[in-house]
């Protein structure tokens, strides 16, 4: 069974392609407009073994648009590649460290999308990336996957290393809640 997902959004304001693997090795190829968001998806794509291709394009140049809609593509792209989510861990939780950047990631693949971002950022950007839109990006992916997330800031103060230790602990936190270690679905009500 191969755990992949196509899928393409255009509108007014973004067109964008987006193939994953959950199987794969991390490989990645992404284009995207805004820096720091593509450095984000690398790390994303690299510490998850998730492989992803995407490529996207903001039509009005608006960054908000843009992360909303990969967001929203890479939600509905969990969902297709894990189907009926036999066998998966389904839970997770990861503490990663980044210099002085300490983030609790816990994940669980429930249907059920929520999302507690209990992390403190103080500056407006970092890079070319407004830093309201690293909560946007969560909520937008967690409504569309179904999944519930949470995050909680264990320490930190440089604003990139705390948005990029929780891209990195989602992304382990994800390649575990992923794997295939049975054959059934992981819930006592035999649905998720």
């Amino acid at each position: 069974m191969q755990r992949i997902a196509e899928k393409t959004r255009n509108t007014k304001e973004t067109e964008i392609s987006l193939k994953i693997n959950l199987d794969g090795c991390g490989k990645y190829e992404i284009n995207v407009q805004n820096r720091f968001f593509k450095h984000m998806l690398e790390q994303l794509s690299a510490h998850s073994g998730i492989d992803i291709q995407l490529n996207a394009l903001a039509l009005d140049n608006n960054h908000h648009h843009l992360i909303e809609d990969c967001a929203i593509l890479l939600g509905k792209a969990f969902v297709e590649a894990l189907g009926d989510k036999k066998g998966i861990e389904r839970y997770s939780s990861v503490i990663l460290p980044m210099d002085e950047a300490l983030i609790l990631c816990a994940l669980d693949i429930s249907s059920r999308p929520f999302l507690n971002l209990d992390v403190e950022i103080k500056e407006e950007k970092t890079d070319d990336f407004e830093t309201v839109l690293f909560h946007h990006f969560f909520q937008s992916l967690v409504t569309n996957a179904g999944f519930t997330l949470h995050f909680k800031m264990l320490n930190g103060y440089d604003t990139h290393h705390i948005i990029e230790a929780s891209f990195k602990a989602f992304a382990k936190a994800l390649k575990q809640a992923v794997k295939i270690s049975g054959s059934e679905i992981p819930s006592t009500k035999g649905i998720l």
